[in-house]
């Protein structure tokens, strides 16, 4: 890949990057800290920032990419966010809508709001159908990106044991306000969330297996009898 061929890829994706780091300050700036880091939103526009922040920086460097598995989930939690926040947490027909909040955010909060669950969203996902090569996902990391999720809302339980009832943010989701909805209630929650997500990780492998490869994704590599070489095209 050409100097101005890498620039593409590598100016779009610090500029994601950017988006999520810019709004989980924002977030940081106006909020409490603690409060604010308790959030899947943040935790993965975090995760966002740091695995295209890398790739953008090994790309301008000629290195190969950060590893599918990862770059895979990502993506698919990053859309998770976006899918979640704007069918269930904005959505007035949803049960567990927090439109009234919502209403509330102006300013540099409203910004950051639709920097953390549309921009970045949307980037990453632009990013793979663009500046991606195809081909690399593999249905086992369907089952390995389930861990990310399990590992969020164990912590987010736990937060909420920890604190005193009636603490302010004690569950960061409603979906996870086991004060309010009790533990059977959220194991189904999670189970119905669990198999959502594992069907969107096969989703996305699917889509990856079958899209054309974008004009400015890396070439994929081809195995020789001596070592891995580039396709010619």
């Amino acid at each position: 890949m050409t100097a101005p061929s890498r620039l593409v890829p590598v100016v779009f994706r610090a500029l994601v990057c950017a988006a999520a780091v810019v709004g989980v300050a924002i977030d940081c700036a106006y909020g409490s800290v603690p409060v604010v880091l308790s959030y899947f939103t943040i935790w993965t526009n975090l995760l966002v920032a740091v695995v295209l922040g890398l790739s953008a920086a090994r790309t301008w460097r000629r290195r190969p990419d950060v590893a599918p598995l990862y770059r895979g989930g990502v993506l698919l939690f990053i859309l998770i966010t976006g899918l979640v926040f704007h069918l269930v947490l904005a959505n007035p027909s949803s049960p567990f809508n927090v439109v009234a909040d919502l209403a509330r955010l102006t300013g540099a909060r409203a910004v950051a709001n639709q920097l953390l669950h549309t921009v970045t969203p949307a980037g990453a996902l632009l990013d793979f159908l663009l500046l991606t090569a195809p081909r690399t996902l593999r249905p086992r990391h369907a089952a390995l990106w389930l861990a990310y999720p399990l590992v969020y809302v164990t912590f987010a339980l736990l937060r909420g044991a920890l604190l005193a009832p009636g603490t302010a943010r004690r569950y960061p989701y409603p979906f996870v306000d086991a004060a309010r909805y009790g533990y059977a209630q959220l194991i189904v929650n999670a189970l119905v969330l669990g198999a959502a997500f594992y069907a969107l990780g096969l989703a996305l492998v699917t889509v990856d297996r079958f899209r054309p490869t974008p004009p400015l994704a890396p070439r994929p590599l081809r195995e020789t009898g001596f070592r891995l070489r580039r396709e010619v095209r």
